[in-house]
């Protein structure tokens, strides 16, 4: 069952994936390069986000020919986990301070406090670099144990469970769940601060989009990346041969995990609908710019036009 998954199931969701977040994050990163003059904070948490998914989709093309081929390169097995697993971390960050900065811009409009300063946001994001990067350098030494000649697996289906899962419950700890309850604090702090807006003003309608917006963050999150994290740790557990798991337990539980893993990823190809709904006037801001670009055409085929006409006047009259 196993085997049959990461043929289909995973080249299939590898490949949508590709495919969907190329376009969006293509558009967000040349958006932002080309459209947005004054950076802000959360422009740049943003932004970093985007090219956090870039070097994602970057190894989404050979994940795909070895999981539909069953073949694997050890080095390029290697750099395309880590690359795969910097993403998740990263990813799981940035959209963490971008929820404190979102909290912040609501609280501080004027953006009085530190944090909202442009140069503090290059300090975290370079800051948040590093850490996943030294976060994820023990990662290569299970990668080397779970890597063969034929399949290029991931560290959670080979090598030694009992010192894998150690590893595992770290990740899962410092980077997943410590930016879970970040995420959420600042969130529900974003709630309580719309709802108590909303009882000033007679009015709630003005307060729906942002606050559905900060729900809906929440639940995407937490959807997205928690069944991969429970399940990576499950999988590795089953696998500890004191615990005497079954053989088709183990096959079941595998299975479940490989379901998972495909959706914890699906964030890159989500995360561009975001930059327009959280993006500071970023779609006002790109929309501007697709009409400007649009316009300018239209004016250069109408000044073409009419100076064809206009030689074949002359040439009539000639």
């Amino acid at each position: 069952m196993g085997s049959f998954l990461e043929k289909y199931y995973l080249s299939t969701m590898y490949s949508l994936e590709f495919i969907l977040g190329l376009t969006g994050n293509t558009i967000v990163v040349f958006g932002y390069i080309f459209c947005l003059k004054n950076w802000k904070s959360g422009n740049i948490y943003l932004f970093n986000l985007s090219l956090s998914d870039f070097l994602f989709l970057c190894t989404l093309p050979l994940l795909v020919k070895s999981y539909s081929s069953q073949w694997a390169e050890g080095v390029f097995c290697q750099s395309n986990r880590f690359l795969l697993h910097a993403n998740l971390y990263t990813s799981i960050l940035f959209l963490t301070f971008i929820s404190i900065d979102r909290y912040l811009l609501m609280k501080y409009p004027f953006r009085e406090h530190f944090l909202q300063k442009r140069k503090t946001a290059v300090i975290v994001s370079v800051a948040i670099w590093i850490w996943v990067v030294l976060e994820l350098l023990p990662l290569m030494h299970f990668l080397r144990a779970a890597t063969n000649e034929s399949k290029c697996l991931d560290y959670a289906s080979s090598g030694d469970p009992a010192e894998s899962i150690i590893y595992s419950m770290f990740l899962t700890l410092f980077g997943f769940l410590i930016p879970l309850c970040v995420m959420c604090f600042f969130y529900v702090r974003m709630v309580v601060f719309l709802k108590n807006r909303s009882e000033q003003h007679s009015s709630f309608l003005t307060l729906e989009k942002p606050l559905s917006l900060v729900i809906l963050a929440v639940v995407i999150f937490s959807l997205l990346f928690t069944p991969y994290h429970i399940m990576r740790n499950v999988r590795l557990a089953s696998q500890i041969p004191a615990l005497n798991v079954s053989v088709c337990t183990q096959n079941i539980i595998s299975a479940v995990y490989i379901i998972t893993r495909p959706i914890a990823f699906l964030n890159s190809a989500i995360n561009p609908v975001f930059y327009f709904l959280m993006g500071d006037h970023f779609r006002e801001m790109l929309m501007a710019k697709i009409r400007q670009f649009l316009n300018r055409k239209r004016t250069n085929k109408e000044n073409s036009d009419a100076g064809r006409q206009g030689m074949e006047k002359e040439t009539s009259l000639g």
